[in-house]
């Protein structure tokens, strides 16, 4: 016999008291005798539950899966809640045995197994209570979470195995269960990071699963419109009461299941003042983690994955980024993928382009991307200036040829609802002119005006449709500059004519107030503009050209027209010495295209 005290220290044996094995007491609640059964039950809710006994007890309800049939769910409810996650090894290797055995046998409850599995995605709230009051409710800080992050994954993966449907009736409960944009930035962080984890083991959800994460990241982006969070850094700067609390950062996106996620702490420096943009910052940098990770393996780029995840993202691209007018970060993760390989960079190019010149398309969304192909041409430095050049080729001659359809018919007048694609394109062709003027004419500046007299920007300035109307001033002007410098065209005649013509516009704005809408009659926006997100930017700045105020003296010098003949060295740097200078993409071949 067993003392008192090696009783209790010891582990149950395999079956259960009071009232016999688990098969007894479950075919004794089929026949109405409830007692045994109502006893099991509590004793499964304790929560003082010890790990013997919960190793004991999964042990029997293995062998008697047959026995859980739906009218039991109430049971399986309290078995799924059983704190297993943070047990010992023993109890989490019974736990998924038993997890296993459950589906496989009883598909009935694949629902609920999975929402218990998803809901750890997470970490768990603590509160503490004094005198009956919550004085704290954050999240939990447990140096384990990484742990149980991977045992979680385990657990959907050996459900997986078992049942092939998985997948369907899973991505339903991952958007039931994403969090609200006003938990808190781990909550958030940890959800989107599992996500993308499950995107590794079950890659037939993962354009479902990007889709949902980049529409959450649009409501956030388009919930926090750039002038508020730079006003939310400039009044956090000048008060000097930036948060010096660090957020632990995102873990490592790493394939290696096994693998510990590794966490960054974040100075305060680096925190975004505007707490939306916070949490755009943070999930953005995991987005760009995991889309790095993805395409390369051992840090070399792998083309057949880095095509699959582009084909995917392109998609989310069309669906969600494509129709949503004015974001300011999201749109980002084609610009990060394309600047992996030139190829992808034309390829999104290419489709941005049949976008823009398929009039079944609607004229919203041929005028954005005519705005996505400007914005990109001029900003993204992995660019050579031979891809410019053909992208220049294309939009121009398509500008042409309307020109030759409408200027002599019934609809050659200035209007932006008959010719919006029109003006788009002309404000794209404008603004990748004043980006890239100086790269088209380095090395050769005969050569480089031959090419850009080749285009006959008077042609297109000076045509009854009247572009120089519609498009943004400030594009305007510096293209009339630039234009003149070069005696390409002669912009200003037109302009001042303009000016003369224009009236006033105004409607009501969401306010109340009155705005005037007629200095951007396209409604355009350039969908590359700076990005301001302190941690995530880091990952954007190496590949992304900046603009830079102009110099009193640089607009001096545009004012100054650039004789016939004159050495190829002349100066004509407007950009206050932010012009790219042969950043290592002029020189590449054509064979590069």
């Amino acid at each position: 016999m067993l003392g008192g005290d090696e009783f209790i220290s010891s582990p149950p044996r395999k079956t259960v008291r009071f009232g016999g094995t688990l098969t007894d007491i479950l075919l004794k609640y089929q026949k109405g005798e409830t007692t045994d059964f109502e006893l099991l039950k509590h004793q499964l809710s304790d929560p003082d539950i010890k790990d013997a006994q919960i190793i004991n007890w999964l042990h029997e309800f293995r062998a008697s899966v047959v026995y859980l049939t739906k009218e039991l769910e109430q049971l399986v409810s309290i078995l799924l809640k059983l704190p297993w996650l943070r047990r010992s090894r023993e109890v989490v290797e019974e736990y998924l045995g038993f997890l296993g055995n459950l589906v496989s046998a009883q598909t009935v409850h694949l629902r609920p197994c999975l929402r218990m599995i998803v809901s750890q995605f997470v970490p768990p709230r603590i509160t503490i209570r004094e005198d009956d009051v919550d004085i704290s409710d954050s999240d939990d800080d447990d140096e384990n979470l990484s742990e149980n992050f991977n045992t979680c994954h385990r657990a959907l993966q050996t459900v997986a195995r078992y049942v092939p449907s998985t997948p369907q009736f899973l991505m339903p409960i991952l958007v039931e269960n994403f969090p609200f944009i006003n938990k808190s930035e781990r909550t958030l962080e940890c959800y989107v990071h599992n996500l993308l984890r499950v995107t590794v083991y079950l890659p037939s959800l993962r354009l479902q699963i990007l889709e949902l994460i980049i529409e959450k990241l649009l409501k956030l982006d388009v919930s926090t419109p750039q002038q508020e969070i730079e006003d939310a850094e400039e009044t956090a700067n000048s008060s000097g009461s930036e948060e010096k609390s660090p957020e632990e950062g995102l873990f490592d996106m790493e394939e290696d299941e096994e693998r510990k996620g590794n966490t960054i702490v974040s100075s305060s420096s680096e925190r975004m003042a505007h707490p939306l943009a916070e949490r755009l910052d943070i999930l953005m940098t995991i987005l760009f983690s995991y889309i790095k990770d993805v395409c390369h393996v051992d840090d070399k780029l792998d083309i057949n994955k880095t095509k699959d995840l582009y084909r995917d993202l392109v998609s989310v691209f069309d669906k969600l980024i494509l129709p949503t007018h004015a974001s300011c970060h999201v749109q980002y993760f084609m610009f990060y993928i394309c600047s992996f390989k030139l190829a992808l960079a034309e390829a999104f190019l290419d489709h941005l382009w049949k976008k823009l010149h398929d009039p079944n398309n609607p004229s919203v969304i041929r005028q954005t991307a005519g705005s996505y192909i400007g914005s990109f041409l001029a900003r993204a430095k992995f660019i050579p200036v031979v891809t410019v050049k053909a992208c220049l080729d294309l939009l121009v001659n398509w500008l042409h040829k309307y020109i030759d359809n409408q200027d002599t018919g019934a609809n050659a007048y200035c209007d932006v609802a008959l010719h919006g694609p029109f003006y788009s394109t002309c404000q794209t062709v404008f603004y990748t002119l004043i980006f890239r003027h100086k790269q088209l004419l380095d090395g050769n500046l005969r050569k480089g005006l031959s090419y850009l007299q080749s285009l006959n920007f008077e042609r297109i300035v000076m045509c009854q449709l009247n572009p120089l109307k519609i498009c943004i001033p400030s594009v305007v002007n510096l293209f009339a500059a630039i234009t003149r410098k070069y005696q390409l065209v002669f912009c200003y005649t037109i302009i001042e004519r303009n000016n003369r013509q224009f009236i006033p516009v105004v409607r009501s704005g969401t306010g109340g107030d009155l705005v005037q809408t007629c200095t951007n009659p396209l409604d355009s926006f350039f969908p590359f503009d700076p990005y301001i997100l302190k941690r995530s930017k880091k990952t954007i700045d190496p590949f992304y050209q900046f603009w830079e105020e102009l110099s009193a003296e640089d607009l001096e010098n545009l004012k100054k027209p650039i004789k016939r003949g004159t050495s190829e060295d002349e100066d004509d740097d407007f950009l206050k010495g932010e012009t790219p200078q042969n950043d290592g993409v002029v020189g590449i071949a054509p064979s590069s295209l």
